[in-house]
Formats: C-alpha cells, structure tokens, sequence
C-alpha cells in the first residue's frame, strides 16, 4: 500500500486532461517571490476559487498580493480527475447528519449544497468559460428495497422537517421507477436539479483569470513543509524544493495531501483512491438527458454523466475492490488503475440500461484519482486551530463539486474582512476545530466495515 500522503509524481491521465491547457505547467514567474500576503497551496477547485474569491473581494481596497503553488501540474489532482458531476444531496447523507445534529443543521448542508447549482450557473455565465455547463437533473436509482425504504424514510423525514432543498426532490416509486430512469431492475428513484461540466476546463478558465489579474501561478511546486512558528515579522516560512517563501496568510487547499503538511490532520483527511472512465458510443443509442446515480446500498454506487459528443463519463465501480482496504484506503497512488476494477466499466451500459443491448458502447479510458476523506464526513473548512492566518478548505470526501465554490467564498471573506465563520454561509458543521481533531470517530472505516470484515475461516 501507498501510504504516503503527497501527490505522486507521475499521476495518469484523466480524459479531462487529454489536452493540457497552456496553463497545465506554467510559472508565472522563473522564481518564487521571497515574500508574498497569500500563499494559497493547490491549484485545484479549492485553490482557484479561492485566488478568484480574494481579488473579487478586494474590489474597495488593494488586493493581496496571491501566490499559488502546485505540486504538480494545474488541476492534476482530484478535480481533474473526478465524474464531471455537479450533483448536491439534498435527501441522502442530509438525512444521516439530521439524525446526529438536528434538522436545523441538516438544513444548511442541503440548502448550501443546492445553492451551488445556480451559483455556478452564474459566475460561468458571466465570466464566460467554456467548461461544457450544463444544467439538467440528477436521477438517483435505487437498486435494492431494504436501502429505498431507509432512503424513503429519511427522505420524507427531510420533508415533514421542511428542509427547502428536498422540496426540489421528485420520488419515483418501484412501479414507474425503471420506465422513468431507464436503469433496469430499479426498486425507485429521486429526482432533483443537477448540472455536470467539464472540471478542468472550468478551473483553467478561473486560473487564467486571476493570471491575468496578478496572481502568481507556480506549477511543478511541492511544498515540503510549513514553518511550525511565524518568523519576528509574522510571517509563515513556506519550503518548497525551489526555495523558500515567507506569507502572512497561507490557504491549504490541499484535499487528500493535507497531512503531508499540516500533521494535525493525519486520519482527519485520508487519501481515498477512486476509479473512473469513459465509455464511448459507436451505433445511436437512447438519449440520457440527466446524471445518474445506480445504488445498491449505502457505500456499493456508481455516478455517470452524459455528454455532449455522445460519450459517457462513470465513475464508482466500487463493488470490485471496496473488500481489499489496501488498495484504496490511505492510498494515494494515482499513477495505475485499481487492478481488481479494470474491467469492471466493460459492458456496464448494457447491462444496466435498457435499450443499451445491441449500442456497442464500450469502455474508451479508465484512470485514478486520489480524493480527500474526511473522517467525520465533514469538510474542513476555516481557521486552522492554533494557527493565526492559516486557512483550510480541504476534506471533501468525494463531493466537492456542490461544496467548493462557495466554501471557497467564506474563506476568502475570513481572509480579506476578516469575516467570522458565521458570517460567511457555510454550514456550521463545516468549521475546522480542534475538537474535530480530536475526536477519534472514523466514519470512512465504520461505514465499510461489513464489507471489509474478515470473513470466518472453515
């Protein structure tokens, strides 16, 4: 097992990153500036939406001055690599954290989440990025009874609690559940409003933007380690192998790689290794207008998103190697394919879509991506703690599309304005806190135990 939690050098390629972008290994700059006010660590989804939301937040005062390292190339981590899905929840897991914190609570994960769709809708509209934007409905297919009706139960628990995000949300029972999807042998289905996107050219498309603002952009820029005190002028020493750089503020938006810098995170955010692909589509075939989810329990799904040129992007496949812990927990090796999933994408339009039989759909690209888990399920989000002008938005568990831009927002808020967390929007349970830290739950693990377990010996 790959146990190391720094990005590896040589991560494969993803379909999104077929046709690197002129930013892909760019430096702004042949050397780093000595001295910086913000030294924002990622140049991912987390990273960019940061840089974009200080200088839009700057607009009445001089910006910062924003440095961007990136230990490998420009979107290379979890962003560019991931299903292309911009897909909240407002009935699944919103329901598991209103048994554990309240409705209330719940509430703001679910309305938070739903916000992104049109938010995003809004800033690629008016910033005009080409990323392939598309705003349609996710259909989240149940495929066993005993989850539908937890599910179900949950659901209308959301409902009767008056969590306006789950008002969107359309149940389709076991009798119209397959004529309504598509997926065959489907036990019922939700329905809500989704959008997908092509990932790497939406963070591109922000990246050249605040480039050509005056953030510094430095790619192929690991860094190894962060200065445990700030120097006599308050300043935090960043060590990279090209040197050194001194900030006031720095902004980790590292995801899975978090603990190679910041250690208080180690087993807060676990590198997760996850396996994704894209089908292709010779013969016509029957029109998938929405994103799908196929469930067969709680942590056994895969996610798909249509495209435009008729291709299909899937992505789960855990069924395959969720038994074999090694080969994806704490593992943050992205440079081969999980062996025991390789073929797993084969077939799968047709064995599970009707009218997909005779399609000679077939699997074009399968690769890795590394995402960041958090041991609470919760994103961390906020003030690291201890840690005068050091930021985290990091710890997505998979699930950053509908969580980053806005988290993204509050943090460049706390930094500039310095807003407090509860001024900024973000759901309360989002906060970073040494109580987080401390606590010794690892939902990453409780929640696959039956399926990892070791089974008795005869």
């Amino acid at each position: 097992m790959v146990s190391t939690s720094s990005p590896h050098p040589d991560g494969m390629v993803s379909f999104w990153r077929g046709n690197p972008h002129a930013l892909d290994d760019y430096r702004s700059t042949p050397d780093l500036p000595a001295e910086i006010d913000v030294v924002i660590i990622g140049a991912g989804y987390a990273g960019a939406s940061t840089a974009f939301h200080i200088l839009d937040q700057s607009t009445n005062q001089t910006p910062p001055s924003v440095l961007i390292l990136e230990a490998r190339q420009a979107c290379s981590g979890a962003t560019g690599r991931n299903g292309g899905h911009l897909k909240p929840d407002p009935y699944n897991h919103v329901a598991s954290i209103a048994a554990e914190y309240g409705y209330e609570a719940a509430a703001e994960v679910a309305n938070f989440e739903a916000s992104h769709v049109p938010a995003l809708k809004a800033f690629i509209e008016k910033e005009e990025i080409d990323c392939d934007f598309v705003v349609t409905r996710a259909i989240d297919v149940q495929l066993s009874s005993a989850h539908r009706e937890r599910l179900k139960a949950g659901y209308e628990k959301l409902l009767h609690a008056g969590v306006e995000a789950t008002k969107n949300v359309f149940y389709a029972s076991e009798s119209t559940a397959e004529g309504l999807s598509g997926v065959k042998g489907a036990k019922g289905c939700f329905s809500y409003p989704a959008g997908h996107l092509w990932p790497y050219k939406l963070i591109t498309g922000i990246l050249a933007r605040v480039l050509a603002r005056g953030v510094n952009l430095q790619t192929h820029t690991p860094v190894s380690a962060v200065s445990e005190q700030q120097d006599e002028s308050g300043r935090w020493v960043v060590q990279t192998p090209r040197g050194t750089v001194r900030a006031k503020n720095i902004v980790f938006a590292t995801n899975a790689y978090t603990s190679s810098i910041l250690p208080q995170y180690k087993n807060k955010i676990v590198p997760v290794r996850g396996i994704c692909s894209r089908i292709v589509v010779p013969d016509p075939a029957p029109l998938l207008s929405f994103t799908y989810t196929l469930r067969w329990g709680p942590v056994m799904y895969d996610y798909l998103i249509p495209r435009a040129d008729g291709s299909i992007v899937v992505g789960g496949a855990r069924t395959a190697y969720l038994e074999n812990l090694d080969s994806w927990y704490n593992n943050a090796d992205d440079s081969k394919v999980i062996e025991s999933a390789k073929s797993y994408f084969d077939g799968y339009m047709q064995r599970n879509f009707r009218g997909w039989e005779n399609s000679g759909a077939k699997t074009n690209q399968v690769w890795t991506g590394i995402m960041g888990y958090s041991s609470d399920s919760l994103p961390h989000i906020g003030k690291v703690p201890g840690k005068s002008g050091q930021f985290i938005l990091a710890g997505f568990t998979g699930h950053g599309m509908p969580e980053i831009f806005l988290s993204a927002k509050g943090v460049a808020a706390m930094l500039v304005n310095d807003t407090s967390f509860g001024e900024t929007g973000i759901p309360r349970l989002y906060k970073t806190t040494q109580a987080r830290l401390d606590s010794s739950v690892n939902k990453i693990l409780t929640s696959v135990e039956d399926v990892i377990k070791p089974q008795p010996k005869l």
